[in-house]
């Protein structure tokens, strides 16, 4: 009798046993499946760390004006300091170049520094451009400026940690210059500028009517891109190893597909910084064709 108790038993046992190891199983399963959808999202939205790689591409560069820095602009220009937006109550000068000549409702370009900030070298190409027709203000997105890749690095950072205030930012700038008269806008960035040129962009809306990106990074957000409405210009090296060809290339599909007119130019021969003569990376004949390249975009968009 004891053998014929203890069968069932074992019986019912095992088949706990069995039924445990098939949800165990069953979760396994479940939890696999997860891990292989959520994955590839997690890859996708992780974002790289464009601070510490443009300190790497910025590790032997300087900020101190270089003579090819200084390009004496092709026409006469006045500049001036001004105060274009409040921001929390502190004031945000910006540096304002035109035509010394210029007529009632010239286009105008908001133009966003590179990672040092609002220096000499991005003021006198602000007059390069003031010296082809428009009203370019020079923006200030940091509040001071960096003479070491160390503070440049801590300013970029910074300043990415509070997106919206740099939003407001470009926006005050873009109405600063509709209430000078102007009859249509662009923008214009370098590395850190670069990116957010783009943003002036999206910040613009039907306001900027083409975007110019010198080496910036990108942005691939289609909910973000869904507030573009201009054409865009890219610039970019192709040994540029902080903004990889191929994380530009994604960007330049993702506002094709939102509809946006796009074309992206890749220098192969070119770094990072390529058009800034005050570094290792300036390429000159990289340079001259992206300049005349963004002279002919803006020709052709800004009226």
């Amino acid at each position: 009798m004891q053998h014929i108790t203890t069968q069932p038993t074992n019986r019912r046992h095992m088949q706990s046993s069995s039924h445990t190891k098939l949800n165990m199983n069953r979760v396994f399963v479940a939890m696999a499946l997860l891990l292989v959808a959520v994955a590839p999202l997690g890859a996708q939205n992780k974002q790289p760390d464009y601070a510490n790689a443009m300190r790497h591409e910025h590790a032997k560069e300087t900020s101190a004006p270089s003579p090819a820095a200084l390009i004496a602009p092709r026409g006469a220009v006045v500049d001036e300091m001004v105060t274009y937006a409040t921001i929390d109550g502190k004031a945000i000068k910006g540096f304002l170049a035109k035509p010394a000549k210029q007529g009632v409702g010239k286009p105008a370009i908001v133009m966003v520094h590179e990672w040092w900030g609002l220096n000499d070298n991005i003021k006198a190409v602000a007059k390069r451009y003031a010296g082809e027709g428009y009203t370019v203000l020079a923006v200030d997105l940091f509040g001071s400026v960096a003479t070491t890749p160390d503070a440049a690095m801590k300013l970029y950072q910074t300043a990415m940690a509070n997106v919206p205030v740099g939003e407001k930012n470009v926006y005050d700038a873009i109405d600063f210059l509709k209430k000078q008269g102007a009859t249509s806008i662009g923008s214009v960035g370098y590395c850190f500028g670069g990116h957010w040129s783009l943003r002036t962009g999206l910040v613009g809306g039907k306001d900027i009517k083409g975007v110019v990106i010198y080496y910036g990074a990108p942005i691939t957000d289609a909910s973000q891109l869904a507030r573009l409405s201009a054409p865009v210009l890219g610039l970019y090296g192709g040994k540029d190893t902080g903004i990889p060809v191929d994380s530009v290339r994604a960007m330049e599909a993702k506002i094709k597909s939102a509809g946006h007119a796009v074309a992206i130019n890749v220098y192969p021969d070119a770094n990072h910084a390529f058009a800034n003569p005050t570094g290792q990376a300036y390429n000159k004949a990289a340079a001259d064709d992206a300049w005349a390249k963004s002279l002919v975009f803006f020709k052709t968009n800004l009226k």
